[in-house]
């Protein structure tokens, strides 16, 4: 893993508009799903985003993939804001990042066989003149693929229905290689697998990586997952990233609020400390996000809040090597003397 960018958000928004009436149509509100999101993503590292369900990781993932059109901000892949680019320049660039999704059964066309599911990449590409490729060779990069992830080449011939849920996902994942991709987003891979099966995808991801010097985001609920597979950590609350590190940093010493009750919300498997520790419960539910808000977004349950929590957003601030957070207790005191004109 090096420094060097390769992938960059500037403040990514996606909004889900809440339209009302049946024959003439009105937008009365939105979804914000991601509300402002800076992330970067660095040559062969692993960048894992974690927090919980409706925080907006998987939008993030779709809108940088440019399943969604973002609503505002800007997706920047060497050197290229993905959001200005024409359609064909896109499937130019799309071939270098790729998904692999959440979802095994859904995510796989049930009426191909696995040769056709892994092989559809390559006859799109190929179809539209921008893959120089023979029929041959297509052939051989399937079966190579399928021998890579763990399937056998003798199965290319079979329908997903045949296959269990762990050996779907890696036919989701030799899908996601097949056109060499730089960078793969990776949406919640192994949530849906048997406990067993998910350390014997996390470590194909690992292996692939090294072999194909490939860049992961890798979105997961659990934290063991997250810490496992991670070389830095975002997490996300209600559409923003409220802390970035690297992951040993983070779950030695997680500074934001939201954060610390996440991680206490974790067991750990050894009795001794889990009788010992502390639980963080916080008060009240997640807000709505089509509501629109006004300062910190976690400040209607933080245990720390202050005044300046209820009328400015905090901003990403560097509090050690690699480690930011977007939280007032960080600030200095200048900082927090900057904001007394008030900023939303």
């Amino acid at each position: 893993m090096n420094n060097d960018v390769l992938l960059e958000t500037k403040n990514l928004k996606m909004h889900f508009p809440i339209e009302d009436g049946i024959i003439i149509k009105r937008q009365v509100g939105a979804i914000r799903a991601v509300d402002g999101v800076d992330l970067t993503l660095r040559k062969g590292e692993t960048l894992g985003v974690v927090g919980e369900s409706g925080c907006g990781k998987s939008t993030t993932a779709r809108a940088i993939a440019q399943l969604y059109e973002p609503t505002a901000g800007e997706v920047i892949f060497q050197g290229q804001d993905l959001t200005k680019l024409t359609p064909h320049q896109l499937l130019k660039v799309r071939r270098e990042i790729q998904m692999v999704f959440q979802d095994p059964y859904a995510s796989l066309n049930p009426r191909l066989i696995v040769n056709d599911i892994i092989r559809e990449p390559l006859d799109i590409y190929k179809a539209r003149k921008l893959l120089n490729m023979e029929k041959k060779e297509m052939a051989e990069r399937v079966e190579y693929l399928m021998e890579r992830v763990g399937l056998s080449r003798y199965f290319k011939n079979r329908y997903p229905h045949e296959f269990s849920g762990g050996q779907r996902q890696r036919i989701g994942i030799a899908r996601a290689l097949a056109l060499n991709p730089k960078v793969i987003l990776a949406d919640e891979p192994v949530s849906a697998l048997d406990v067993s099966i998910q350390a014997q995808i996390l470590n194909l991801f690992l292996e692939l990586q090294d072999e194909f010097d490939l860049t992961y985001m890798f979105i997961a609920h659990d934290l063991s997952v997250i810490e496992y597979i991670s070389n830095r950590v975002a997490v996300m609350y209600l559409g923003k990233v409220v802390e970035i590190s690297d992951s040993k940093s983070l779950y030695k010493n997680p500074l934001h609020p939201y954060t610390k009750a996440l991680f206490s919300a974790a067991p750990i498997p050894d009795p001794r400390i889990e009788k010992t520790r502390k639980r963080i419960v916080l008060e009240g539910d997640v807000p709505s996000p089509d509501q629109e808000r006004f300062g910190c977004y976690f400040n209607d349950r933080c245990p720390h809040r202050m005044e300046v929590c209820k009328k400015n957003v905090p901003e990403l601030i560097q509090v050690d090597t690699d480690h930011k957070v977007a939280c007032y207790l960080y600030y200095k005191q200048e900082q927090l003397a900057r904001l007394d004109g008030g900023r939303t």
